[in-house]
């Protein structure tokens, strides 16, 4: 598709005060920016250059929520150790991007921070706002990504980001725009929060629904069950059968759904959709393989267990859904053999002692609390996607489209 002129760029989405302005106009990142930074580390054999003082980026800690904004950093260096390495302290409100490990996240720095070889940082000049430089970034990500360069990891070199263009319009729409995706971020972080106190919930729940070690009964127990007999330690083999699920080729899976296809789980929970299943009811599936083997799902309906998938079947009154939170709450990967590519053996997962109330009715009511809260996570997390959802299709229009920035 040919290009078009870039003073012609508009977008698909325009504030109604704009739509008589000229279009936008593409320009390099180097001219609209007071300054382009690179980072550094200070030499880590030397601790006075670790002393608490100075805010220390890197690319492991961005991205890691929906807040455009970061306040504080993990790391933090000294006055010596910024003197003593490439970085300089960026001023508040200046936009950071990973420039390799990887390349794409971009951050907006609240307070001042200095930054690690890993990143860069733009100092926005007199006509561009902040939060617009940051929301085009993101928009370009996948071009600033096809920009990296290296055979071991991709990077994205100061060079390449100087010469970096974005459509640019006037102060006042770039307001507007910032503004207008500003509210919507808050939206998205403000939700972020209700779910993570609606899991935190769920986490203080089942520390008291379930007995803590050296003890026999819970903190916390329904009124019915208070003059029942104390929980019995046993073995996860006392409780059920385990059973790894079956081979599938890769081209057999789907990564769409679609209408007579059956969710496929394998290690790390769903890898796509099958036109068989191997398995029918409720089941916990335990991952057995790689770094984040001992996680645990749960299976319901038809659907397809691989083989890197422990299907756990409860036995005679265990109730399968309590199963599947004792079984999240003992931290299987713990039990994981081998350092290239961990993993858990059913023979390994059936010896893990667990401790079970006698009654099915006591596990029933606990797995009933518990799901109750489950389903408010669930819903309140499908509010989040839609709003992100909503977010990204406001983004593609409210930017220049991919194919008319040169």
């Amino acid at each position: 598709m040919a290009k078009k002129d870039a003073a012609k760029a508009l977008p698909r989405l325009r504030f109604p005060e704009f739509r008589g302005e000229e279009g936008w106009v593409e320009k390099p990142l180097s001219m609209i920016c007071d300054r382009i930074t690179q980072g550094g580390t200070p030499d880590t054999a030397k601790p006075e250059y670790w002393i608490a003082e100075i805010d220390w980026l890197t690319p492991a800690e961005m991205g890691k929520t929906d807040d455009p904004f970061i306040y504080s950093t993990m790391r933090k260096i000294s006055k010596r150790g910024l003197e003593n390495c490439p970085s300089e302290l960026l001023p508040s409100f200046s936009v950071v991007l990973s420039t390799r490990a990887p390349i794409g996240h971009v951050v907006i720095n609240y307070v001042p921070m200095a930054i690690n070889q890993g990143c860069k940082g733009l100092v926005p000049a007199a006509g561009l706002k902040y939060r617009f430089l940051f929301y085009s970034l993101v928009n370009a990500k996948s071009r600033l990504v096809d920009l990296g360069a290296g055979n071991t990891f991709k990077e994205l070199s100061g060079s390449a980001l100087k010469i970096f263009t974005i459509p640019v319009p006037n102060l006042d729409e770039q307001q507007k725009i910032a503004d207008c995706l500003g509210s919507l971020d808050e939206l998205i972080v403000a939700q972020g929060r209700k779910v993570e106190a609606l899991k935190a919930r769920k986490r203080g729940f089942m520390q008291v629904l379930f007995p803590r070690e050296g003890e026999t009964t819970p903190r916390l127990r329904f009124p019915e069950f208070r003059d029942g007999p104390e929980w019995k330690w046993r073995t996860l083999i006392d409780a059920c059968h385990m059973q790894a699920g079956k081979f599938i080729t890769a081209s057999q899976i789907k990564e769409q759904y679609k209408e007579g296809l059956y969710p496929c789980y394998g290690g790390n929970g769903l890898r796509g959709y099958t036109e068989t299943y191997t398995h029918s009811g409720e089941f916990p599936l335990i991952g057995r393989q790689g770094a984040l083997c001992g996680n645990v799902r749960l299976g319901t309906g038809d659907f397809y267990a691989t083989e890197h998938a422990v299907v756990v079947q409860p036995k005679k009154g265990i109730a399968a859904r309590w199963l599947y939170y004792v079984i999240d709450l003992l931290d299987l990967n713990r039990f994981a053999t081998g350092q290239a590519q961990p993993g858990l053996s059913v023979e390994v997962l059936e010896k893990v002692p667990v401790m079970i109330p006698n009654q099915e009715k006591e596990q029933q009511r606990i797995a009933s609390c518990l799901t109750s809260i489950d389903s408010l996570i669930a819903a309140e997390t499908d509010i989040l996607e839609t709003l992100k959802i909503h977010k990204k299709g406001l983004m593609q229009g409210l930017f220049p489209a991919t194919e008319e920035i040169s």
